[in-house]
């Protein structure tokens, strides 16, 4: 199997150059598209060391455009067998792969559950946030997640290109799941571990990026019909 891993960056000095190292030394990883999404402190820096490096991909925005623009714009130059996103701050652990992998097939899609394990919540909102929006998920397109906004979907790069992906930002989670849902696509979960970053760390999602989470479940569940 060959990995693609898909990492958006803004503003990660404090973390991006620990999170590369990792990847790096993963074993099962053939390739690493990094997005850097306008970021401002010295995370251009850090990147320009790995520009050389044979598994890495540097692609830059010279503003910020969103995790989703990252992520679509990733997604278009992957080679891989299969493609999952990291986050830049190392709240999910990419030792987590193995799990999902093990689980992988060409017509299904593996995703990382934080919900299953027992893992730490830094803000009681943020966990409720998420058991919410897959709640309201499942309502809508029959899907039976727990996790339905985590990082970690281990998607095959046949299906991650068949995608029509247009958000820009964090509700890039809801438009890919479900898009997958309405392609009747298999969604498989595995528990993983998770450790949350408070805000003043610098974690980034906020309410409003719940509520655009739950348009996009609602826009894309009934694009079809007229009114």
């Amino acid at each position: 199997m060959k990995l693609s891993v898909v990492v958006p960056t803004l503003n990660e000095s404090k973390t991006i150059l620990k999170v590369l190292k990792v990847l790096d030394s993963h074993e099962l990883i053939h390739e690493i598209l990094v997005i850097d999404d306008g970021s401002t402190d010295n995370t251009p820096k850090i990147l320009k060391a790995f520009k050389s490096k044979k598994k890495f991909t540097v692609l830059t925005h010279l503003s910020n455009l969103g995790k989703g623009a990252a992520v679509r714009w990733a997604f278009k130059k992957i080679t891989g067998d299969f493609v999952i996103i990291q986050d830049a701050d190392l709240e999910y652990n990419p030792k987590e792969y193995k799990k999902l992998i093990e689980k992988a097939g060409k017509n299904h899609v593996v995703y990382g559950s934080r919900i299953i394990s027992s893992n730490p919540k830094a803000y009681l909102r943020t966990y409720l946030g998420n058991v919410l929006l897959t709640q309201f998920c499942n309502l809508l397109y029959g899907t039976q997640l727990t996790d339905s906004y985590t990082c970690y979907k281990l998607i095959p790069t046949k299906i991650a290109k068949s995608l029509d992906l247009s958000s820009n930002g964090f509700e890039i989670e809801a438009e890919i799941t479900a898009q997958l849902a309405k392609k009747k696509i298999l969604l498989l979960e595995v528990p993983i571990s998770y450790k949350p970053r408070s805000y003043e760390k610098g974690k980034k999602i906020k309410a409003k990026d719940a509520i655009k989470g739950i348009l996009t479940y609602v826009k894309l569940r009934f694009d079809s019909l007229q009114f």
